[in-house]
């Protein structure tokens, strides 16, 4: 069975995105079936891969309805092992539809529950708002990562959604944990990085990823190119971190065992 592992954090800006689509594209690489689950209605991990939103037939929107089945939706990528559930942002509209529904909290770990025997490990990325949509991922995971930029307020809304974490997993869903929180636009010469950095760790301790995620040109570059950075430009600062980050997720999930 898949291991879910849920991105998010209610700020926006954070690279909560480039690190769903770029994780998952390094698990791919190391033969891991991976699968993203965007469900993010501005929908920027499907257009980071390279698909055009205008030419879906389904999406995410018309999965969380019930009115076709994830089977018939999930898009093969075109990197080896990477697959993708595309959304739209009429997904926004969605949620609304669906907040009179019963079964509202847990339209998507029944989603998954249909798929995940096909897949090693499910990323979804959530909306950059504790909604509807990132507490339906919170109750379909295993795990959470938590993305946190190391600027000014980094930790703003931090705890907020950290309760909520507690809540779900109280509630509805015990098996949820934290991963772990990565740092991502971390930028060594500045001494607010190296701040935040070590408040972050000082804070979360051994749940902190030793990989840190720099600020880099090529990270920004890579999704106006619909590319994973590790594709755009494997050799960059940027694509070294994720690739480093992806093999702590391995071993903090599996051991490092396939």
């Amino acid at each position: 069975m898949a291991i879910v592992i849920s991105i998010t954090n209610q700020k926006g800006g954070v690279g909560k995105t480039t690190t769903a689509v770029n994780l998952a594209y390094y698990l791919a690489k190391d033969k891991y079936r991976t699968l993203i689950i965007d469900i993010d209605p501005q929908g920027n991990a499907t257009s980071g891969l390279g698909v055009d939103k205008t030419t879906l037939k389904s999406s995410m929107v018309e999965v969380m309805l019930g009115s076709v089945v994830p089977e018939s939706t999930i898009l093969q990528t075109k990197y080896k092992n990477l697959y993708l559930l595309p959304t739209t942002p009429e997904l926004a509209n969605t949620e609304v539809e669906l907040v009179s529904q019963k079964t509202r909290f847990t339209i998507l770990k029944n989603v998954i529950a249909r798929i995940a025997k096909n897949y090693d490990y499910i990323i979804i990325d959530s909306p950059p708002s504790l909604s509807l949509l990132t507490v339906n991922g919170m109750i379909a995971s295993n795990y959470l990562l938590l993305p946190v930029q190391t600027e000014f307020y980094a930790l703003e809304g931090v705890a907020q959604l950290l309760e909520s974490m507690k809540l779900v997993r109280k509630a509805m869903n015990p098996r949820l944990q934290l991963l772990g929180v990565l740092a991502t636009m971390y930028d060594k010469r500045t001494s607010l990085s190296s701040q935040v950095l070590a408040e972050v760790r000082k804070y979360f301790k051994d749940r902190t990823f030793e990989t840190t995620i720099p600020r880099n040109v090529r990270i920004a570059e890579a999704p106006s190119h619909g590319a994973p950075v590790g594709e755009y430009d494997k050799f960059s600062k940027g694509a070294r971190a994720y690739k480093e980050l992806a093999h702590e997720v391995e071993l903090r999930t599996r051991g490092g065992k396939k």
